[in-house]
């Protein structure tokens, strides 16, 4: 079926035999194809031609096509990439799918096979483009539940938003990489007085700073070599609408003045341009990093940091709302399970254990990722392994007391509100075969102290709020109180027989 209008691909491979022929099978579907035979040439064709889909293959040479993949998918992350490989090894296919390829196929395959691969790509891209406005409007109401789904801080934050988003102030949104900055400036846009006008956003990391000009201010025909037209910047196109401008503390100190001109007095001048343009634009702005170091190091403009706070809204990372966390989970994989159109189990009781315990270091992204990662493998052991090799965060809040040096209480002390602790043995000495229990009995007390300390782990984190609490561990509030009631019971009963 060939697309209703010629999409651009672009084929990367340093075989050139190969590369013509793939060239030939994308003309023959109707497609505008470009080819590179080197990751550099790629990227200078991905600004040029902008390709919906590309077929990476840079095996040939040497070269690590999975460096060449991170690159790509960080200058056009919206483009779809279908990897191409001799190497049918299933940790490559993993850590493609990881680094952001959409499909993978391995060498030699048939003609059929690669259509299939390409159908299923352009399938998807299709569902992201229909109905553009309702889909977003549908991401946005699901994506606002999920980041102010249980946590009191993104409470305050929901707030901060509802008392700002209906003015034309500029604000600043502060927070780690991966916290959902994007998320809180698009419901502020959803929230404005203007949420039928343009929503541009600009990448200022993205893009390289002697272009970064150009794409927020445009140009005229003939204002350097190669500008053959006119090209609008990003601030006349969204005229009347708000400009949301992430990684503000990238854009190079030259480019800040002539920011700070347009926040103060609404007008610029295109590049070559001979008079000003007048424009109504709210602006957001977003970073990860300390703005007040890069004042005092002169790497960013004391007065366009004032006028950007004017309002700012910190977004804590994804450790410090913990109880969020079971929430992203369930939305994710609904998410991807669609999307791939693939429906894995859901996560283990484990692997909830220890995702509560993780750092999560990437916060939102990171999770997403690794959910979008699971339902495309569908292996849940890989991913625990993945999370092993990061030392988690929160430690064991067992009842057991820890000795000296230990991580627990000091020896004879009790962590507040802490559940009564039972051993799985009370004593170091030696046992006789009657005392010995069976494989069912160790098992057994395994199972309870893994509950117990679950559960505490959940309470802890919850500050004790057993509603709360047991939606997080997916039990009723009835069921939360009887397992609570019996380990009280048997931590006094273990008690009595010490003290006895």
């Amino acid at each position: 079926m060939l697309p209703a209008q010629k999409l651009r691909v672009l084929i990367v491979d340093d075989d050139l035999a190969t590369g013509r022929l793939l060239a030939s099978q994308m003309v023959r579907r109707g497609f505008d194809v470009s080819s590179a035979t080197s990751g550099e040439e790629a990227l200078r064709m991905l600004r040029v031609h902008d390709p919906a889909l590309v077929l990476l293959d840079l095996s040939a040479a040497g070269v690590n096509p999975l460096d060449v993949l991170v690159r790509i998918k960080q200058a056009r992350p919206e483009a779809a990439v279908l990897m191409l490989s001799s190497r049918n090894d299933p940790d490559v296919i993993f850590s493609a799918s990881k680094l952001g390829a959409d499909e993978y196929l391995a060498k030699p395959f048939e003609p059929k096979d690669l259509d299939m691969r390409i159908n299923k790509m352009l399938d998807r891209q299709r569902l992201l483009g229909e109905v553009p406005q309702l889909r977003d409007q549908v991401r946005r109401n699901r994506d606002f539940a999920g980041l102010f789904g249980t946590s009191p801080r993104m409470e305050e934050v929901k707030n901060t938003i509802e008392q700002v988003a209906d003015t034309t102030a500029t604000v600043l949104i502060r927070g780690e990489s991966g916290t959902g900055k994007e998320v809180v400036a698009r419901m502020i846009y959803a929230q404005s007085s203007r949420p039928d006008k343009p929503f541009v956003k600009v990448n200022c990391a993205a893009i390289p700073h002697e272009l970064l000009e150009s794409e927020l201010f445009g140009y005229e025909q003939g204002a350097f070599t190669g500008a053959s037209r006119q090209k609008l910047g990003k601030f006349e196109l969204a005229n009347a609408g708000t400009l949301f401008l992430d990684e503000i503390s990238e854009m190079h100190p030259a480019l800040q003045a002539k920011l700070l001109h347009v926040l103060q007095d609404g007008e610029f001048s295109r590049l070559g341009g001979k008079r000003d343009i007048s424009v109504d634009v709210r602006v957001l702005a977003a970073t990860n990093k300390p703005l007040e170091n890069a004042v005092q190091q002169g790497t960013f403009r004391e007065d366009l940091f004032y006028r950007l706070n004017v309002i700012t809204i910190h977004i804590p990372p994804l450790r410090e709302r913990r109880e969020e966390i079971p929430v992203f989970l369930d939305y994710f994989q609904r998410k991807y399970s669609e999307f791939y159109g693939k429906q894995p189990p859901p996560f283990s009781d484990y692997a909830h254990a220890r995702m509560m315990e993780y750092n999560w270091p990437g916060n939102i992204r990171e999770l997403e990722n690794l959910v979008k990662r699971y339902v495309i493998v569908g292996n849940e052991a890989q991913i625990i392994r993945e999370l092993s090799t990061h030392k988690p965060i929160v430690s064991s809040l067992s009842g057991v007391v820890a000795g000296p040096g230990g991580d627990g209480a000091a020896p004879g002390e009790r962590p507040q509100g802490a559940i009564g602790a039972i051993p799985i043995t009370a004593g170091r000495g030696e046992r006789t075969d009657a005392e010995t229990p069976s494989l069912l009995e160790i098992g057994r007390r395994a199972a309870m102290t893994a509950e117990r300390e679950a559960i505490e782990r959940v309470l802890t984190q919850t500050r004790w709020n057993r509603r709360q609490a047991a939606r997080i561990l997916k039990i009723s509030y009835k069921a939360l109180l009887n397992k609570l009631k019996i380990i009280e019971e048997q931590a006094a009963a273990h008690n009595e027989n010490l003290s006895a």
